[in-house]
């Protein structure tokens, strides 16, 4: 699955290339638009009681984006447990097909309270096609 960003002037840093945090966004993105192209909204199951916290990411910068770019953040599944997820990200400049960011991130299926619960099965059947 594949979102696609644009980059803007209050995106960058005052080196003109993308702040670094601003990256956490475009995964968030990224994340929710592969929920929703497998029929899954984050407002839904967040109103059935499940919300997913990232508990863990591993991130590395390879390049910078700089002002106007439009990149694509690639998202797809790594491991489906009981009560958590991981997804592998990628932002991928589109102009040339450069990896700028890769990640890898964990979620875990929260209910109000924070405390941990099983993944939903509409979720877990969502990602049937499996890793």
């Amino acid at each position: 699955m594949a979102t696609e960003v644009r980059i803007y002037y209050e995106d960058t840093d005052a080196g003109g290339v993308v702040y670094h945090a601003n990256y956490l966004g475009y995964l968030e993105r990224g994340r929710t638009e592969f929920l929703r192209e497998r029929g899954l909204s984050v407002r839904e199951l967040a109103d059935a009681g499940c919300i997913f916290p990232v508990v863990r990411i591993e991130i590395d910068y390879r390049a910078p984006a700089v002002l106007d770019d439009l990149l694509r953040v690639d998202t797809e599944l790594m491991r489906l447990g009981k009560t958590s997820f991981t997804l592998k990200q990628q932002v991928v400049k589109i102009a040339d097909s450069t990896v700028l960011v890769t990640a890898v991130v964990t979620l875990v299926c929260v209910k109000p309270g924070m405390k941990a619960r099983r993944l939903p099965a509409e979720l877990i059947s969502a990602f049937d096609d499996g890793p």
